[in-house]
C-alpha cells in the first residue's frame, strides 16, 4: 500500500480547512460581539473583546416586550412550546402515513404519495396568509394556529422521508411479528418505529431548524402579542437599539444555542436519514 504523502493531499487538506474557516468566521465574529461593547465592536470588529462582558446576556434576556410583545426570556419558551409540539404532531402524523404508503401498493397509495409530493414544491409563503385568515374565521389563532400551520405545510416533506426510507426496508420484522399473533398497533409502535429512529432523527433536525428559525410565520399570527417567538423579538432588537450591537448578537447567540444543540446531539442521524441506513 503506498502511504506516501502526495501533494495533491495537501491541496485538498488546504481546500478543507479553508471551508472550514468560512463556515466558523461568521460563528467567531458572533461569539465575540456578543461579549463586547458596541465602541469595541466598532473599532475592532473581528478582534478578542478586551475585557469580556456577560453583561450584554443580562440585558438580552430581559429586553423585549415592546408595544405588548414578548420578552427574550418569554419568546425562548414560546418558540419551545412552538417547536416541541409542531415536531411531535409532525413526527406522528409522518410516521403513520409513511409507512402506511409504503407498505400499501395499491393504485391510491401511489397517488396519495404523488399527492405529498406536490404538497413540498409550494412555496411557503404564498399560503401564510390565505391560512391564517382561514384559522382566524374559524377561531383558531395564537400558538394553536401556527402550530397547526407548521404540522400542515411541513408535513409533505415528513410524509416523503419516512415513505422513502420505509421502500427501502424489507418488511421482514412485521411480517414475523404478524405471525406472532401481534396488531398493526403492536407492529407499528414496537417494531416499525424503531426501525424508524435514522429518518426520525433527520426528521426532528430539518424541521426544528425551520420551525425555530422562521421569521415570516410567526411575524403574522403571533407579532405584537405575548406569544412571540424569538426571531420576531430580535428583529424588534435590531429596530430599537440599532447601536447596541452587544445587546443585539447576545440575543442571536441566545436564540441560536437550544437548535444547534439539537443538531449536535442528532447530526448522526441525519446522513443515516437520507441514506437509509
Amino acid at each position: 500500500m503506498n502511504t506516501r504523502y502526495r501533494w495533491s493531499t495537501g491541496v485538498r487538506e488546504a481546500l478543507l480547512g479553508l471551508v472550514t474557516l468560512l463556515f466558523l468566521a461568521p460563528i467567531y465574529f458572533l461569539v465575540v460581539s456578543s461579549l463586547k461593547t458596541t465602541a469595541q465592536t466598532v473599532s475592532d470588529p473581528w478582534g478578542l473583546p478586551l475585557t469580556p462582558t456577560w453583561a450584554n446576556f443580562e440585558r438580552a434576556w430581559e429586553a423585549g416586550g415592546q408595544l405588548g410583545g414578548a420578552s427574550l426570556s418569554g419568546a425562548l419558551v414560546n418558540s419551545l412550546v412552538v417547536t416541541v409540539v409542531s415536531l411531535v404532531l409532525i413526527v406522528v402524523l409522518g410516521s403513520t402515513a409513511g409507512y402506511a404508503i409504503a407498505r400499501n401498493t395499491s393504485r391510491w397509495s401511489n397517488r396519495v404519495f404523488t399527492f405529498f409530493l406536490v404538497g413540498i414544491t409550494l412555496p411557503i409563503q404564498i399560503v401564510v396568509i390565505p391560512l391564517y385568515q382561514f384559522l382566524t374565521s374559524v377561531g383558531i389563532d395564537g400558538i394553536v394556529g401556527l402550530v397547526l400551520f407548521y404540522a400542515a405545510v411541513l408535513l409533505p416533506f415528513t410524509v416523503f422521508l419516512y415513505a422513502t426510507f420505509m421502500r427501502a426496508l424489507p418488511p421482514d420484522y412485521e411480517e414475523a411479528a404478524l405471525t406472532e399473533g401481534a396488531g398493526t398497533i403492536t407492529i407499528f409502535v414496537r417494531v416499525v418505529l424503531p426501525l424508524m429512529g435514522p429518518v426520525t432523527g433527520t426528521v426532528l433536525v430539518l424541521n426544528a431548524i425551520n420551525i425555530w428559525n422562521d421569521f415570516f410565520t410567526p411575524l403574522v399570527f403571533l407579532g405584537g402579542s405575548k406569544a412571540e417567538t424569538l426571531p420576531v423579538v430580535i428583529y424588534g432588537f435590531v429596530g430599537q437599539y440599532a447601536a447596541d450591537w452587544g445587546l443585539i448578537f447576545a440575543g442571536m447567540l441566545i436564540a441560536i444555542l437550544p437548535v444547534l444543540a439539537l443538531y449536535l446531539v442528532l447530526q448522526r442521524y441525519v446522513i443515516r436519514g437520507f441514506s437509509g441506513a
